[in-house]
This record gives structure tokens, C-alpha cells and sequence, in this order.
């Protein structure tokens, strides 16, 4: 088990993207809201940075069964694992509820920047104070 506090969180970071890119499951000693230890086995499928710059680990939790997020900061150790996924991760889809096909590099980087610019609510016309 690799404590987070006695590592930099490159090194951190490097073990989780290896785990996330072979697809091996990693369990994590994780710090909830109320501040309480849980052991958790996630499967990695995201790592990403939030518009407050906290980092981010989107995986999949066995104990809960679903897509979750978990804090790095909150994360105060871990171990890597060599077994692979067991989880079915549900595909992305749009607000119509049709799964979205990406076909080109420019493509996944145009919907990975919209992702991080969409609006926290739905627009309507009538709503002119938003127009800039």
C-alpha cells in the first residue's frame, strides 16, 4: 500500500493513469465528507482537473456499483492492483438519450472542451438577461 502523503502527486498520479490505461483495479483508503476512512476498489476511467483545480478521479466503485468521483486530495493511500474490470460502465449519452459516437481526434477534443464550458442549467428563450 502506497501512502499518498509520503509521495509527490505526480508519482500519485502516474500509478493511477498506469492503472486506468492497463485497466487494473485500484483500492484506495479514501476520506469521505464527514472526514471517516472507507476502503474502497474503483476502476478508473477519468482523471481529471475541475474549474476550481482540484483533481479528480472518475472510476467505478464496487462497493456502490456505479460512477463515482473521488477527490486526489482525499485519497490518503493506495494500492494497484493486476486484476482487471469486472464493472460495465454506462456509455455517455446525450440529453435525447442517443450514445455518442466520437470518429475522430478532433472530434474527442471538441466534446471534451465543450464538456468543461456547458451551462449548469437549461437555457430557454425567454431568459434575455443571460444574452450577452
Amino acid at each position: 500500500m502506497k501512502h499518498t502523503g509520503r509521495q509527490t502527486t505526480h508519482r500519485t498520479l502516474t500509478d493511477l493513469y498506469r492503472s486506468l490505461d492497463r485497466r487494473h483495479a485500484v483500492t484506495i483508503t479514501y476520506l469521505d465528507d464527514n472526514g471517516d476512512e472507507t476502503l474502497r476498489t474503483i476502476e478508473p476511467f477519468d482523471i481529471r482537473t475541475t474549474k476550481a483545480g482540484r483533481i479528480q478521479v472518475r472510476a467505478m466503485c464496487r462497493l456502490r456499483g456505479d460512477a463515482r468521483s473521488f477527490d486526489l486530495a482525499r485519497i490518503t493511500a493506495y494500492t494497484c492492483h493486476r486484476i482487471a474490470f469486472v464493472l460495465d460502465r454506462e456509455e455517455a449519452t446525450t440529453p435525447a438519450e442517443q450514445v455518442i459516437v466520437v470518429r475522430s481526434t478532433a472530434q474527442l477534443i471538441a466534446r471534451e472542451l465543450g464538456r468543461d464550458y456547458l451551462p449548469t442549467r437549461r437555457i430557454t428563450r425567454d431568459q434575455t438577461t443571460l444574452a450577452a
